[in-house]
């Protein structure tokens, strides 16, 4: 239901756009989110948007070098990477979890309720 793509290997300073394709015509009553996970550790949170697309949070790693957006019409969410250093090469997942309210975001993993199948994405220094 979700397929996530854009990933590949790439030299640090440079940028990429992950695309996450969902398929269900709800698109838009999903929140959308980005994780990650490195070799040997546990999946974290990268970032979120509300299915409206007004909010958005990241975290602390990634803020001020990544973007999520999302484009309803097209079921699309994206996460553009800038600035990438070798500490962001991990798998990256995004994520759909219902939500309610226009506004609503959460960083929780266990929060979402389906998960695209990952991109690598390896930064090499």
């Amino acid at each position: 239901q979700l397929q996530a793509s854009g990933g590949g290997l790439v030299q640090a300073g440079i940028s990429l756009r992950l695309s996450c394709a969902g398929s269900r015509r709800t698109f838009s009553t999903y929140c959308m989110g980005w994780f990650r996970q490195a070799p040997g550790k546990e999946r974290g949170f990268v970032a979120v948007i509300s299915r409206g697309g007004l909010n958005t949070d990241y975290s602390d790693s990634v803020k001020g070098r990544f973007t999520i957006s999302r484009d309803n019409v097209k079921s699309m969410v994206y996460l553009q990477m800038n600035s990438l250093k070798p500490e962001d090469t991990a798998i990256y997942y995004c994520a759909a979890r219902y939500s309610r309210l226009q506004t609503s975001l959460t960083s929780n993993v266990r929060a979402y309720d389906y998960w695209g199948q990952g991109t690598q994405v390896t930064v090499s220094s």
